[in-house]
């Protein structure tokens, strides 16, 4: 073979270790304490592959190292059609160790920080979602890869369900949930309309209630009258 049979710099465990608990170290002295919460699939669309109505039941705590300590990434706040919408991003640093120590060991199934899983952030008190996560940030320090970087963005919030015991966390979206009876399928126009003054869809439901006939004689165009002469 080509390399140096004398030299070992990518199988050495001892070495490889080391790099480990020194990331660690340094995690830990520079890091933040975030709250990782896990998302429960619970209607799963098998046509499309996604989860119209997730939970979000278990929470670990671990640290983190911030990467972007200059300020929130991504396409920050703007004006579209829709208003005012804030896309602040967050890159998270957590050790390959640390998270197998904190989630790993209680849910084996979760091998990785996962897409769609969510990150309370202490520091602003804001609820990151998971969007894309990095294992290879660190390229194969002594043959092995030491930590994950997590690209998280600001949740945009649509009824998902918190049963986390963390009352911080479970009430966080309280003000602003349309559900009456707490169940995604229940959702009314009647409830988003006591949630948000500026939601109009109740008001457009009622006028086209006047013009629209959904009828067996024509229920596709505006209210006609119909003789038998």
């Amino acid at each position: 073979m080509g390399t140096n049979t004398f030299f070992n710099n990518y199988a050495r465990v001892s070495e490889q270790t080391l790099i480990d608990d020194l990331v660690i170290e340094s995690i830990k002295i520079y890091g933040v304490d975030v709250i990782y919460i896990s998302r429960a699939i619970k209607g799963r669309d098998v046509i499309f592959n996604e989860d119209d109505f997730p939970e979000y039941n278990e929470v670990f705590e671990f640290e983190t190292y911030v990467k972007n300590m200059e300020g929130f990434e991504g396409e920050g706040d703007f004006l579209s059609k829709f208003g005012l919408e804030i896309r602040d991003q967050l890159t998270l640093t957590v050790a390959n160790r640390t998270f197998e120590r904190y989630v790993t060991r209680e849910v084996p199934a979760i091998v990785r920080p996962r897409e769609g899983d969510l990150i309370y952030f202490p520091i602003n008190e804001k609820i990151f979602e998971i969007k894309n996560v990095e294992h290879e940030s660190i390229f194969y320090q002594m043959g092995q890869t030491q930590v994950f970087d997590i690209v998280c963005e600001l949740i945009e919030y649509s009824n998902q369900r918190f049963n986390t015991g963390r009352t911080n966390i479970d009430n966080y979206f309280a003000d602003y949930n349309t559900d009456i009876i707490v169940d995604a399928n229940n959702a009314t126009l009647t409830a988003l309309s006591d949630t948000d003054d500026l939601a109009d869809n109740l008001n457009f439901e009622i006028e086209g209630d006047l013009i629209l006939d959904f009828s067996e004689v024509d229920p596709f165009s505006e209210n006609i009258q119909i003789t038998d002469s």
